[in-house]
């Protein structure tokens, strides 16, 4: 078995609705209507030991949702699903003891007056993890995410970013194979980012963790992950590597030329102009048109720079987002 098997997961739940006015509030306490809210529609999907994957979409596409499911928060309408080989839902102890869900919203949970020691040795309470391994995890933890100046300090007078590092230094500390986050990076600033990113890209490395990454910032996903998933409207739109996704987002490609000093082109008869200005431009081309394109430039123009780019990433997952997937 993979470590995460999802096959036609599906996940509805019924949302109050009425008319507006005073008539339809006081109806509805006696009468209420319902309409059913698909959240995830039917996808599957299977990650393999040591994966670190990211999981992407626009707000309400379904990302949250699957985390939940996948850590048994949540039960699920249909489907199957499997973690470790447990279905998650039933939170059988052996598996609630090998996985872990991070939320940046919410990265630490428990009461905000302990001391962020005094949450790890709680931590290893509930979790029963011996005093060999607790000592030696929170010291590869400290160093990695730079907690000596934490430990003796209230959570509830943590800042975001302390917050984030101390919240996954207690969910980490008994060694979870299976991680799910949750949009880890979310608010922070520059440098906490960078840290945040080199230490789960290191966890990956040093432990063999499976990973499920959810994140808006693509500069998470293309650092951290080899394979992309894209789920839009509660539906699996893509699985594959992100080559392959710019690929399917866009089939173009910009072509940047630019010529020699006081040359005049026409340059809409070569393409589809981003934008121009004298002597250079950038072209949006088909993919499958840009060797006669280039061909062409070089042959009829005095062409002294030019070079093929794939659109930016972000601009085409920002298109998505805002228009949907085709």
């Amino acid at each position: 078995m993979p470590v995460v098997y999802v096959s036609e997961l599906e996940m509805t739940y019924r949302a109050p609705v009425r008319e507006e006015g005073l008539r339809a509030a006081v109806g509805s306490l006696f009468r209420r209507e319902y309409r059913v809210i698909g959240a995830v529609r039917r996808i599957s999907f299977e990650l393999e030991a040591g994966e670190v994957v990211g999981f992407i979409g626009p707000n309400g596409a379904g990302k949250t949702t699957t985390l939940k499911i996948l850590s048994g928060i949540l039960h699920p309408t249909t489907g199957e699903v499997r973690v470790l080989n447990y279905v998650p839902w039933k939170r059988e102890r052996e598996f609630l003891r090998q996985i872990a869900m991070v939320r940046g919203s919410r990265p630490i949970g428990g009461p905000s007056e302990l001391t962020v020691l005094d949450s790890l040795r709680f931590q290893q309470l509930i979790y029963e993890v011996p005093d060999d391994d607790f000592r030696r995890n929170l010291s590869e933890l400290i160093g990695m995410l730079d907690l000596s100046p934490l430990l003796g300090r209230q959570v509830r007078a943590l800042s975001l970013g302390e917050r984030m590092r101390a919240g996954l230094a207690i969910s980490l500390l008994y060694r979870p194979r299976v991680l799910f986050l949750d949009e880890p990076t979310i608010g922070l600033d520059v440098t906490a980012v960078g840290m945040m990113r080199r230490f789960i890209a290191h966890y990956a490395r040093h432990t063999g963790a499976t990973i499920l990454l959810t994140s808006h910032y693509m500069a998470d996903v293309e650092t951290l992950c080899k394979r992309i998933l894209l789920i839009d409207k509660g539906t699996l739109r893509y699985d594959g590597d992100l080559e392959g996704l710019s690929a399917t987002l866009s089939p173009y490609k910009l072509l940047k030329v630019q010529v020699s000093d006081g040359v005049r082109v026409e340059w809409d008869s070569f393409g589809d102009v981003v934008e121009a200005e004298e002597g250079k431009a950038s072209l949006r081309i088909h993919r499958e048109r840009v060797p006669t394109t280039t061909a062409r430039l070089l042959a009829e123009l005095p062409v002294s720079d030019l070079s093929v780019e794939d659109p930016s990433l972000e601009s085409d997952i920002d298109r998505v987002y805002r228009e949907g997937v085709a």
